[in-house]
């Protein structure tokens, strides 16, 4: 297993640790199980689509849950997948699962469909106003302006 050495950028960077720590945990978890699979898809600027391939499991079997910025998606095993018959060979998988994401400030779940063996979650970035970029007038002074001249015509004040 590779480890993941970030010490260097600790060094140079300030109140990015929170990144650094959620990169390292996710290289511990992946390190392993992939099942089930998963897309992740950007489909604009603040949109995001996440499809699991869950074949087998029904609505009622997977169990998602949203807190803060993590988003965990459940699926529980169930026992009566065969009727009774005796299975002669196992292809499909049926065992639980656990897949967890983190999502980023601000990231909310918009809708979750289940269709055709495939578990679509749709994600949106809703930033707050208050939280948006804003432009600072230095020492108090308004934004320039265009300012009438003497002569009638407009110039930019300095």
């Amino acid at each position: 297993m590779s480890r993941l050495d970030f010490t260097p950028y600790r060094r140079s960077t300030v109140g990015f640790d929170r990144l650094f720590d959620i990169l390292e945990s996710q290289a511990r978890q992946n390190s392993g199980d992939n099942y089930p699979p998963f897309n992740i898809a950007r489909s604009g600027e603040d949109n995001y689509r996440i499809t699991l391939a869950v074949a087998g499991f029904r609505a009622q079997d997977i169990d998602i849950t949203a807190q803060q910025n993590l988003l965990t998606v459940q699926g529980k095993k169930r026992e009566d997948m065969d009727g009774g018959a005796e299975l002669l060979h196992v292809g499909i998988a049926n065992r639980g699962f656990e897949r967890r994401f983190e999502l980023a400030d601000y990231v909310r779940v918009e809708q979750a469909d289940l269709a055709d063996g495939l578990l679509i979650i749709d994600l949106v970035r809703e930033v707050p106003e208050a939280m948006k970029p804003k432009k600072i007038a230095v020492n108090g002074s308004p934004t320039l302006t265009a300012v009438p001249s003497e002569d009638g015509k407009e110039s930019d004040a300095a």
